[in-house]
């Protein structure tokens, strides 16, 4: 018994284990045979259609899998193609199931009378199970596509079953649905699509490549025959209507595959949204204006066809409203098609050495801390400076020529260099970066040490898009706002500390941003880099700024009028640098066809002179008090509380930081009341090497206005010379003093010679007729 009941037991375990594996088996099979429903294929991974700011397509852009996806319901579909693919595909679909019986049948019968398969029995339901799950064209394929068909009749109704695929169709490439289809071939959503567009169409599904409209033009036309033939037997129109389509001439688009104009600005765009945003299926409102999009596209190959002799290659643009921030052309690269020639790179969000092009900011930034006025008279001579693990840096102007005294508008005006970078000195390197991180440079994301005194002639790297946004801040008088590139984007809060005016500066709020502007529009005191009717001069108001990065890589030419601000780079998106092309000459036309463009119909409006400032003659150049000697009197802006120490000024003593300079001018204005001895310098030690006593010499030189004759005196020794401004003598060594003298006026300088232990190596130059100075500790 007891057997039994053990073996009985046995059976009962076995029995609930096979029941245990059957549920198991049945729930892990179940998502197989379980009806699918139309949320459960939704398509969520859509392109993005966009417009310009009055309605008109910008194109479409694909999928973040590359596939060009628009889906549209079923009652934005044209009839006209609904009556196509059904024609064509499935003519009773709404009279069966997942599978047509009778096609099947019909399919087998024909199979087996001619030994090979004639027609094919696939339903619409069929198809949008391969669209699903591609399996493999066998019989275990087949069995799966037949159990998923069944599956999806199961969960859906008709109508959803065919608004899935139509909204799935291959229609060539990477297009796939009707609407990106229509709007791709056409520019037309799918709802206006007439007889002959849906019929070539409904065409292509049946095998994309081989009915290629652009490359297999006939054997679609006989495929649309085929469709329209179809159609006349399901009575969806006659034979003569068949007959007329077919020979209707339709016109596809070009292969650009829908993008009509701004390609780099809707790619940079759909980077934006963010993922619910680009589900959206309405076509994207921006603010670009499609016909000035497409004029500056023209412009920008145009200009860079007259100067591709030089080695340059590519530019970009950029046009701004200044009332609103919105953007209105955007154009990173000559053809953005073009791969051979990197047409993809965008040079708006490109980074990129901008040059001269960050000086207006320096000098707002010092104006508004006090640290200089507008009256302001800075030292355009040799300037060196000590930077630590590197050789000593020089700025220098690329005519490499200086013009000793000049006023801060010349100084600006003319980008020179050694006053920009005497300004920034002023300012703190640190002070200035924080400045530039306010206006939207985000790139400019190192230390300041990383940066240097270099900061301000472009040592580090920007962005076109963040250049223009900055400029855009001095045309709105310092409120900055943000860039608009659609109508559904939020404002955001202007930045209110540009706006804010530093303690320590004595003008009103926009004053300063006034001023610059009123720098940058003035084509006289640019006169002297770019000649007063260079191509930065318009017939209306407006102020522009030039840049070009070392060794001529990239130009840039950013200014405004009032309405409008329009920045430009030319250069070469593979870093060659051009052949003698800077910012006037290579980014420059191009601004300038632009602004003209822009202001063709209606000049803009003046722009506001500074407030609360007063205008006094100076000098043009030098900014001093006009004297007999000046050969060009202008008006010069002056604070009030300045007034009168101008008025009160009798002479412009040259510190001695002009020493250097002046001792390389022929004949200078700018001379002291009393002598100066410019050469030696106080302190100097010279090197003096054997067998070299005959040869090496020192040139002492004088300037000043002298009241009598100059006579000169060493260690208390007259010497016998025929020349008052200069002459040479003989190094010997010592300890030497120097002293010139003129009636009441003198000036004196101690300065050493001493024998060197070894005689110096010539390479390349000779020394023979010059002392070596050596540096002290």
């Amino acid at each position: 018994m007891k057997l039994i009941s053990r073996s009985l037991l046995k059976i009962k375990h076995s029995k609930i284990i096979l029941a245990v594996l059957l549920i198991c088996l049945i729930v892990r099979l179940l998502p197989y045979f379980a009806p699918i429903r139309a949320a459960d294929i939704a398509q969520n991974q859509l392109a993005m259609q966009f417009s310009d700011r009055n309605g008109l397509p910008l194109g479409i852009l694909l999928t973040r899998d590359q596939e060009h996806t628009s889906v549209v319901p079923l009652n934005q579909v044209s009839p006209q193609f609904i009556h196509a693919i059904l024609a064509a595909e499935d003519g009773s679909f709404y009279h069966h199931g997942a599978l047509d019986m009778k096609a099947v049948i019909r399919a087998s019968k024909e199979a087996i009378h001619a030994k090979r398969i004639i027609s094919g029995a696939s339903t619409i339901t069929m198809q949008l199970a391969r669209m699903l799950d591609p399996v493999p064209r066998s019989f275990s394929g087949k069995l799966s596509e037949i159990c998923l068909s069944w599956r999806l009749a199961a969960g859906m109704n008709k109508d959803e079953i065919l608004a899935a695929y139509i909204n799935r169709l291959p229609m060539g490439g990477n297009i796939y649905g009707v609407e990106a289809a229509a709007r791709t071939y056409f520019s037309i959503p799918a709802s206006e699509l007439n007889l002959a567009q849906a019929s070539l169409l409904a065409a292509i599904p049946n095998n994309p490549t081989y009915f290629n409209p652009y490359e297999h033009w006939e054997r679609l036309k006989q495929r649309q025959k085929y469709v329209l033939n179809r159609m006349v037997l399901e009575k969806y129109i006659s034979g003569a209507n068949a007959a007329r389509t077919h020979t209707e001439k339709v016109m596809f688009q070009s292969r650009q595959r829908g993008i009509i104009a701004a390609p780099h600005f809707l790619f940079w765009l759909a980077n934006q949204f963010d993922k619910t945003q680009t589900e959206q299926n309405s076509p994207i409102r921006t603010t670009i204006n499609r016909p000035l999009q497409q004029f500056v596209e023209a412009q920008v190959q145009q200009v860079i066809s007259s100067v591709a002799a030089n080695n340059v290659h590519d530019a970009a643009a950029l046009v701004i409203d200044n009332r609103t921030g919105e953007v209105l052309a955007y154009v990173g690269s000559p053809d953005y098609f073009n791969e051979v020639k990197l047409g993809r790179n965008d040079g708006l969000q490109a980074l990129r050495q901008p040059g001269s092009t960050l000086k207006p900011f320096i000098y707002e930034l010092a104006l508004e801390k006090g640290l200089i006025h507008p009256n302001t008279i800075l030292a355009d001579v040799p300037a060196h400076y000590a930077i630590p693990g590197a050789k000593l840096y020089s700025p220098t102007d690329y005519t490499e020529r200086f013009l000793g005294p000049v006023r801060v508008r010349i100084a600006l005006a003319n980008s020179l260099n050694v006053p920009a970078v005497r300004v920034l000195e002023k300012v703190g390197v640190e002070t200035f970066l924080e400045r530039l991180h306010q206006l939207g440079f985000e790139h400019l994301n190192q230390a300041a040490e990383h940066y240097g005194l270099g900061l301000t002639l472009g040592s580090g790297e920007v962005s076109l898009w963040e250049l223009a946004h900055a400029y855009l801040t001095i045309a709105r008088e310092g409120d900055a706002i943000p860039l608009v590139s659609t109508f559904s984007n939020s404002p955001l809060p202007s930045r209110d500390a540009i706006n804010r005016v530093s303690a320590d500066s004595p003008l009103p709020k926009h004053t300063i941003w006034q001023l610059i502007t009123n720098i940058l529009s003035d084509r006289h005191a640019r006169a002297t880099a770019f000649g007063v009717d260079s191509v930065l001069n318009l017939p209306f108001p407006s102020a522009v700024k030039t840049g070009t990065s070392s060794n001529f890589r990239d130009t840039w030419t950013v200014g405004f009028t009032t309405d409008y601000t329009v920045a430009t780079w030319v250069g070469n998106f593979n870093g060659e640098p051009m052949r003698q092309v800077s910012g006037v000459t290579g980014a420059a036309p191009l601004w300038n066809r632009i602004m003209l463009h822009l202001h063709e119909h209606q000049e803009p409006a003046g722009f506001p002179p500074p407030k609360g400032l007063v205008q006094l003659p100076v000098c043009a150049i030098s900014g001093l008090r006009p004297t007999p000697d000046c050969t060009s009197v202008v008006q010069e802006y002056f604070y009030p509380e300045d007034k009168s120490n101008y008025e009160g000024e009798n002479q412009f003593n040259l510190p001695p930081e002009y020493d250097e300079w002046l001792a390389k001018q022929q004949q200078s204005n700018f001379t002291s009341t009393n002598l100066r001895i410019l050469s030696p310098h106080h302190g100097d030690l010279f090197l003096l090497y054997p067998a070299e006593e005959a040869k090496q010499k020192l040139e002492f030189k004088l300037v000043g206005n002298k009241s009598a004759p100059v006579e000169w005196w060493l260690n208390r020794e007259k010497l016998d010379t025929h020349s008052a401004n200069s002459l040479f003598w003989y190094l010997r060594p010592g300890n030497w003093t120097l002293s010139a003298r003129s009636g009441e006026m003198s000036d004196k300088v101690s300065f050493q010679v001493e024998l060197a232990n070894l005689k110096p190596t010539r390479r390349g130059f000779s020394i023979s007729n010059s002392p070596v100075k050596r540096n002290r500790p």
